[in-house]
């Protein structure tokens, strides 16, 4: 009996029988891709074939001063980045520029971005202004800290030791003795509202049910902040410093603006600018620029990674 009377059910009772979607035919497909061809062909006219071009160049001997030694097939150009002493110079240079930029950037950040998820009068306005060095020319805040903080006769870094310590206070040239150093806190005090604001979103975002529940097992401040907290960041933190990687590899504006290069402060972008543009030896800025190219497409690889885990986690 119970057989025939599963037969015979009514049809309403039946789970809905879901048919598979056909698939869009081939027209059906070009219609949709065809308003974006345009935009796709403009971007590979503007960007890959200028770079198709750059890494041709790139195996070629070719200097202006010696237009008739133009040779093509040799790995001379790449070669002597990695050998020649100069060269070799601003490679470390670019490397430890980043590299100590970054970390104490993201630092900086992760404390502001701490303070500043707190609830405090005022907090928009400080938040507002803790955003505006991000938005100054970065040529603009090169020439400001060279000849209004830096500079040794009428900076404010030293004008401020004289009337804190008295006459006797020490003047230092920071730009004649460290100016590493002095592009580097520029670079700083640029970046760190970029790290802090991802960070800061980061903190936004997190699950504070789960702090309630710390708060109930009697977790303490720093034990949240480890265990929670910064748990949560990691993502936020490595996007953070992988996209502030990619851009100040490429850092050139203060370079040329602060020290023309000099002291050993050249960096890869400058010494592409310098390659090309002084010593007119296009191989040779060729292949310096492919080898910038593809290390920031390496770190920019990486960076989607992050983002994109981060818009899972966010929709899930």
């Amino acid at each position: 009996m119970s057989a025939p009377a599963a037969q015979s059910a009514p049809a309403a009772d039946r789970p809905p029988r879901v048919t598979p979607a056909a698939k869009p035919s081939a027209r059906e497909r070009w219609s949709k891709r065809a308003p974006m061809l345009p935009a796709l062909l403009f971007v590979i006219v503007v960007t890959q074939i200028p770079f198709a071009i750059t890494i041709i160049i790139s195996f070629m001997s070719w200097n202006a001063a010696y237009p008739d030694d133009i040779a093509f097939g040799t790995l001379s150009n790449y070669i002597a980045v990695f050998t020649d002493a100069n060269l070799l110079r601003a490679v470390f240079v670019t490397v430890g520029l980043t590299v100590g930029v970054v970390l104490v950037s993201a630092l900086l950040g992760l404390l502001i971005a701490l303070l500043l998820d707190r609830k405090f009068i005022g907090r928009g306005i400080v938040r507002t202004l803790m955003i505006t060095p991000f938005l100054v020319v970065p040529v603009a805040a090169a020439l400001l800290f060279k000849h209004a903080i830096f500079n040794p006769s009428y900076g404010f870094l030293n004008g401020l030791l004289t009337t804190v310590f008295g006459e006797g206070a020490p003047q230092p040239d920071l730009m004649s003795s460290s100016p590493l150093l002095g592009i580097g806190i520029v670079l700083v005090w640029q970046w760190t509202p970029f790290m802090m604001l991802i960070m800061l979103a980061g903190l936004q975002s997190r699950p504070m049910d789960v702090y309630e529940a710390a708060l109930v097992d009697g977790a303490g401040p720093w034990q949240t902040f480890r265990f929670i907290t910064l748990p949560h960041l990691r993502r936020y933190i490595e996007l953070a410093a992988l996209l502030g990687t990619i851009y100040i590899v490429q850092n050139f504006d203060m370079v040329f603006t602060m020290t023309s290069g000099g002291l050993g402060t050249a960096t890869l972008p400058y010494v592409i600018y310098q390659e090309f543009f002084v010593a007119q030896d296009y191989g040779v800025a060729s292949a310096v620029g492919v080898i910038v190219v593809i290390a920031s497409l390496i770190i920019a690889t990486f960076a989607l990674r992050t983002a994109s885990t981060l818009l899972k986690e966010e929709n899930s």
